[in-house]
């Protein structure tokens, strides 16, 4: 007899509590890492969907990530379905409404850390694969299952999984991981929901500027010492615009918000593969978040000097995050940067360097197939594709794929975006439910 669906939304419920509870939060050094989290998290997922763990092959990779296998019938290439089990700490000072580890139900919201990114779509997808295992469903292609376990400190479980994977000579259809949603107030003007799905993601590239000098007493300075002389150079990469570019993601993009623009927008907006210079202008007086949409963006996150007030600091540095964007390279971004600041005694060091992401194709039988989903579920929002500008564990993927998607089937307004990371991390109940309902239709439709 098949379970009630009340009984399998209740239970999926309680099963994305549990796990929000569980605070498995990353760190940089492993050894940070609060000890047996993660089998915690672990124990739970096992004992909240007995069906996947002992009807799927799983693998560990790395210090705490899981890699299932769901066999198919053996025909057609597989699909990856991927989340990740870690969430960024939590702030003493955050003025959280409600405990951000007590995964409360209040007023039809889930709140805490992590129901959002990345636990949410996590339990979503177990969920899903637990109903359709409960009613004997077997999928058309094998489908595999990633749980990363650093992904919001960069760390290595998705090489690792990646390397597993090619290891077993699999090469996946398409891999679905978390970035866009079904979003509302992401252009102005636009009233429309909108499914975004990114395509690709821009490249990170961690930057430090470094000015060395005499240092000495702060009662007897030199001109243009180390802080002064950074502090410049800072001036100079804040003050900087990159060329913008508008990529076949972003014009298609707006292509398709056309019809639902205001008036004066929509020629510019249907047409915006021909008029891309134009468009890129538009898009830079639109603010922030629009101009990063067609721009590599290079801002200064962190600033050291002198340890006193009264000693001047023989060592200065500025720590730039920059987000290379389709269209740029490493390279070309940092002989900007180079030429802007003018100045050859401020050192430009390399910390880490991730180019851009190649374009996943939207005009595909797997987009396609995404598009479709999100219609049966969402039948009031507008699929799009869009360029992100933060980064995922799927970039690794591409190496083995070429169609990486990343999109959580949730609803999220402009006002939860803003609390991923931050403070009163929420999801809508029946959002949730949406969200599994839309992973078992697509794997129901994997043919």
């Amino acid at each position: 007899m098949a379970e009630p669906v009340r009984s399998r939304e209740d239970a999926a419920i309680e099963a994305l509590r549990a796990l929000v509870r569980i605070p498995t939060v990353s760190r940089r050094r492993p050894e940070d890492v609060e000890a047996g989290v993660f089998a915690r998290f672990h124990a739970e997922l096992r004992a909240r969907f007995p069906l996947v763990h002992a009807r799927l092959e799983c693998t560990a990779i790395g210090a705490a990530g899981l890699l299932f296998r769901w066999a198919g019938p053996g025909a057609g290439c597989p699909v990856v379905l991927m989340a990740h089990q870690d969430v960024v700490p939590v702030e003493p000072d955050d003025p959280w409404q409600h405990d951000p580890f007590g995964a409360e139900v209040v007023d039809g919201w889930v709140w805490g850390r992590g129901t959002l990114d990345d636990k949410g779509p996590l339990v979503a997808v177990c969920a899903a694969v637990e109903s359709l295992l409960g009613a004997a469903f077997t999928p058309a292609r094998d489908v595999w299952l990633f749980f990363g376990c650093d992904e919001e400190v960069a760390g290595v479980s998705a090489r690792l999984a990646v390397e597993e994977l090619r290891r077993r000579g699999v090469e996946p259809w398409f891999v679905l991981d978390e970035g866009g949603a079904v979003a509302s107030g992401t252009v102005p003007g636009v009233a429309v929901a909108q499914a975004v799905i990114g395509v690709a993601e821009k490249g990170i590239t961690n930057v430090e500027l470094r000015v060395a000098g005499r240092g000495g007493h702060a009662s007897v300075p030199a001109r243009l010492g180390p802080t002064a002389r950074l502090a410049r150079a800072v001036g100079r990469v804040d003050a900087m615009r990159h060329p913008a570019h508008v990529p076949d993601a972003t014009a298609e993009f707006f292509r398709r918000l056309a019809p639902h623009a205001p008036a004066p927008l929509r020629p510019l907006l249907r047409r915006a593969g021909r008029l891309r210079p134009l468009l890129a202008r538009v898009l830079g007086r639109l603010g922030p978040e629009a101009s990063s949409m067609t721009r590599t963006t290079a801002v200064v996150t962190t600033l050291s000097g002198s340890p006193a007030l009264n000693v001047v600091a023989t060592t200065a540095v500025a720590g730039v995050n920059v987000r290379v964007m389709v269209g740029d390279s490493v390279d070309s971004v940092l002989a900007r940067m180079r030429g802007a600041v003018a100045d050859d005694q401020v050192r430009f060091e390399i910390l880490d360097r991730n180019e851009r992401c190649p374009l996943s194709p939207v005009d595909d039988d797997a987009f396609r197939l995404l598009e479709a989903t999100v219609g049966r579920v969402f039948p009031d929002a507008v699929t799009v594709p869009y360029i992100m500008m933060a980064a995922t564990d799927s970039r690794h993927f591409t190496a083995i794929c070429q169609r990486v998607y990343r999109f959580a089937p949730l609803r999220m307004s402009k006002e939860q975006r803003a609390a991923i990371h931050s403070y009163d991390e929420r999801v809508g109940v029946q959002d949730f439910l949406d969200g599994v309902e839309w992973y078992r239709l697509l794997l129901q439709n994997l043919d």
